[in-house]
This record gives structure tokens, sequence and C-alpha cells, in this order.
């Protein structure tokens, strides 16, 4: 794909080289030779082949977000920097514009002060850390050097005494980089293999490297010849391409895994919650789930211990993704060994705690635990840190918080809980959730808040549970779209229904 890009741009350029080379031959007066114009066409072709080069890999970076790499930009920057001081080099590209005395020299001069500088970082996107600390520095040294050329011709620096500088800085680097590669090679420690990408840039490098030396040496009047400098740039501009394609690419297919394997854990999870609510006389359940990712840390779930008695778990893990995924995974687990004592929500959360306890360091559960019996028309409820349940009083239409509250799961194993213990009469209903429901923001950063929560539970007290439950997460999104939800929502309803 990025050589199809390359083909097409290079081709929407080619009437910029034809028109060039065409006035070329108009305007400048005598006939040039065969040979020269040869060159200067070769010159200008080269010059658009890289602004193709620099425009495609501009637009890959640009256009592929997800599997976005630094080495694209770098590359884009570079190759332009290139190509516009080769063409402003060319007397028949300049003779096309007329800008202000000694433009194309200042223009030449601060392209030269900084080309190596996006080499340096389109390398340092390629090697390892170890080698990243190293290069860093020189890194540093050729930024300076830069800031340096640039406001060298307004301090009085002249031209010729800048050029003599970057030479000796050009090969200074080269020298410099080649060194610490080398002492890095010859360390003690296991050898790591050098990655493909590694292999094809110092390749690539070293020809380059070749034509840079010999121009250098050239500017120095060491040596006479002509400068076929772009010779060379044009192999390591080939390698470079190589390995940004290849890393762009290599980033979409280790996306498209993770996005499988995401798949496949959002299929794993969603078996571990339950697949329908219980059915009890007398009570009606509407539950939803309403994950940020494709995996999350919500989860709730049943301990049904007969047709009149029912327990119900809520919880919220800290952190998004595959990480609060398992722990919920693991809460699971431990919550389906805690049947015996179902009726004592104080002592399901203690057991709970004490589960997953030592098992991880950096996340911890809230919950709440919801013991229904019918045949009492009693609650009784325990919570650690999780937001107040929503008790829905069918005589008074008003919704009141309930808080029974000890510490999260998972970080104090001697943390203690307590339950409460609350009659309802039928026709009350009670909304569990997690704080994802009233945390919702909209675009003012206002939350969508538990005052919105209760005022929505009274005013919609005739609504069936199953859509009332639709109804809150419709008004939720309304408030605060879907694309900018932030943390998982789980609710559910408990109606209880006249005899």
């Amino acid at each position: 794909m990025y050589l199809r890009i390359c083909i097409v741009t290079a081709c929407s350029l080619f009437p910029a080289i034809a028109h060039i080379f065409i006035q070329s031959v108009i305007v400048q007066p005598g006939a040039p030779t065969p040979s020269a114009l040869r060159w200067e066409f070769a010159n200008l072709a080269a010059g658009v082949a890289l602004l193709a080069a620099a425009i495609a890999g501009a637009a890959l970076f640009f256009f592929r977000r997800r599997a976005r790499d630094f080495t694209l930009i770098y590359f884009s920057i570079f190759c332009t920097l290139y190509a516009v001081r080769l063409l402003a080099t060319r007397s028949t590209f300049r003779d096309l514009f007329n800008p202000p005395a000694n433009f194309w020299r200042y223009l030449i001069w601060d392209i030269t002060a900084v080309i190596i500088l996006p080499v340096g970082l389109f390398l340092y996107q390629v090697l390892s850390p170890k080698l990243k600390k190293r290069l860093l520095w020189l890194l540093i040294a050729q930024g300076a050097f830069g800031v340096f050329g640039i406001v060298g011709p307004f301090l009085g620096i002249s031209f010729t005494t800048l050029n003599i500088a970057n030479n000796y800085m050009v090969l200074g680097s080269f020298v410099a980089l080649g060194i610490g590669l080398i002492f890095v090679a010859r360390e003690p420690g296991p050898r790591r293999k050098i990655t493909l990408e590694l292999r094809v840039f110092i390749i690539t490098f070293l020809v380059w490297a070749v034509f840079i030396f010999h121009s250098n040496l050239i500017g120095l009047r060491v040596i006479r010849g002509t400068n076929m400098e772009f010779i060379g740039f044009f192999i390591f501009v080939a390698g470079l391409a190589y390995i940004a394609a290849h890393r762009t690419f290599a980033n979409e297919q280790r996306l498209a895994s993770i996005d499988s394997e995401l798949e496949v854990a959002r299929r794993i999870q969603s078996s571990t919650l339950p697949q329908s609510t219980p059915a009890l006389p007398g009570l009606d359940i509407a539950a939803r789930y309403v994950p940020m990712s494709a995996v999350a840390g919500d989860f709730y779930d049943f301990l049904l211990v007969d047709d009149r008695r029912l327990g119900i778990l809520v919880a919220d893990v800290t952190g998004h993704g595959v990480p609060a995924a398992l722990i919920a995974t693991m809460l699971k687990i431990a919550f389906a060994g805690q049947a015996p004592h179902a009726c004592d929500p104080a002592r399901v959360l203690t057991e709970l705690n004490r589960s997953l306890c030592g098992k991880f360091e950096e996340h911890f559960v809230t919950a709440a635990y919801l013991f229904v019996d019918l045949d009492k028309n009693l609650l009784r409820y325990s919570a650690a840190a999780h937001p107040p349940l929503l008790l829905l009083s069918h005589v008074a239409n008003h919704a009141r918080e309930i808080e029974e509250n000890g510490l999260m799961l998972g970080m104090f194993p001697d943390a203690t809980y307590t339950s409460a213990e609350i009659p309802f009469s039928p026709g009350d209903r009670v909304l569990l959730y997690t704080d994802g429901l009233f945390e919702a923001h909209n675009s003012k950063n206002e939350e969508f808040g538990r005052a919105r929560c209760k005022e929505f539970l009274e005013s919609s007290r005739s609504l069936p549970a199953s859509t009332f439950i639709d109804d809150l997460l419709s008004r939720v999104s309304s408030f605060s779209p879907p694309s900018t939800q932030h943390d998982d929502i789980t609710l559910l309803l408990l109606d209880f229904l006249p005899g």
C-alpha cells in the first residue's frame, strides 16, 4: 500500500518535473549539453520522488491512527528537507521564483544545519532502550548545532565557516554512532539478535555514509570530484521507507491480533455473567451491563437459595480492560462458594475479602451484597466501599439511600463488615448499580449524579422493571454520549410485586 501511495503521488507530481525541465531549456540562454540536461533532470526527478515519498509517509502516519508510528513522520520530515534542499540547489528550479536576495542561500544552509536531526530521531524509535540512552546525547548535540547553525548567520558567522563546522559535525556524528554501536556489541552479557529493522538501517546507512564522507571530504577540499551524495541518499531512503512501512503494518497486525484476543476475552467474560435473571414469584428483576471497553471490571451474580430467597452481588473492580476482567473472574469463583451462608451479607463480604487479599496489588474491588427474603418481606444489605443502594417506597413515592459500608475488598485481610435489615412492601423498588452510572459526565463536565438517579426513580415508578432500566440508560446516554463514557455501568432493578 505504501508503494502504491508513492507511485500515485509521484505520477501526480511528474508534470511539475516536465514543466520545470522545459522551462529550464527555454529560459536559460545557450544550448545545454546532453550530459548536463541528464544530470539536471535526474536531480529534479530525485527531488520530486522524495517529495512523493514524504507525502506518502505523512499520509500513512495521519490516516492509520491506530497503527501510528513516529518513524513515518520523521521519515517524511527527512525526505521533505532533503528534497527541498536538492531542488533549491538547481538553478532551473530557482529560476521559476523571484525570492529576496540570499533567500536560497539561507534556505539551503538552514536545512543543512538541521537535516541530520530527523535521521537521529528515526533511529531513536528503532533502537532498544539501552541504545537509546547512548543516542540521546548525540541527539542533544545535533539539536544544539541546528539552533547554532540557524542563528549563526545573524551573528555574523560566515557561511564558509558554518559549512566547515557542519562537515565536522556530520563526520563526528557518524563516527560517534559507529563507536557507540561497536561498544554496545562488545559489552559482556547475553548477545541480543539484531532486528531486521536495525540491520536494514545499518546497511543502507553505511552505503549512504560512503557518499556522505565523499561529499564532506569534497567540502573540506581534501579531495576533488562531483558530489554524488543523493545517490547514496536514495538507497538510504529506500531502507527508511521499508523500516517505516514494516513497523506500521507490523503494528496493524499486532493490533488486529489484540482485537481478536479481546473479542475472545469478551466472549469468555460474557459467559461468566448470568445469562438470565432468576424468576421468583413476587419479584421482577432486570439487569443491564454496559462495559466501557471490550472487557470490563464490573460484575454481578446471583445466589439462588430457593424460590423465596435470593442473594445478589454487584461489584466494581478498579481499572479497566483485561486485568480488571481477570479479577472479576476471580470474584465470581469466590462468590460461588458463598452459598452456605448466602443469608448473611456481612459474612459473604468477609469471605470474599479473604479470598481476594494477596492476589493483586494495584487493584481493589467495591461491592454490594443484597439478600432478599420474600417470605419475611425483608432485605439484608452490606457493602464494601460501594455506592449506596436506592430504595423507592411505594407508599411515600420517595427514594432514599441506604449505605452500610466497610472497606474495599482485596486490600485489608482483617476488614470487617456489618449488615443492615431493611423491611420492604409490595410495590417497592430497589436499584443496585456501579459508580459508572452517576459519574457519567456531559460536555460541561457535570456529573449525572445521584440526584438525577433518584429523581428518575421517583418519576418513572409506573414503568415495568425492564423498561425502566432501559430508559434510565437512555437518559444517561443522552446526558453523556457513549463516546465519552469513562467507566463501566451495571444496573440491577428489583420490583417487589403485589400479591
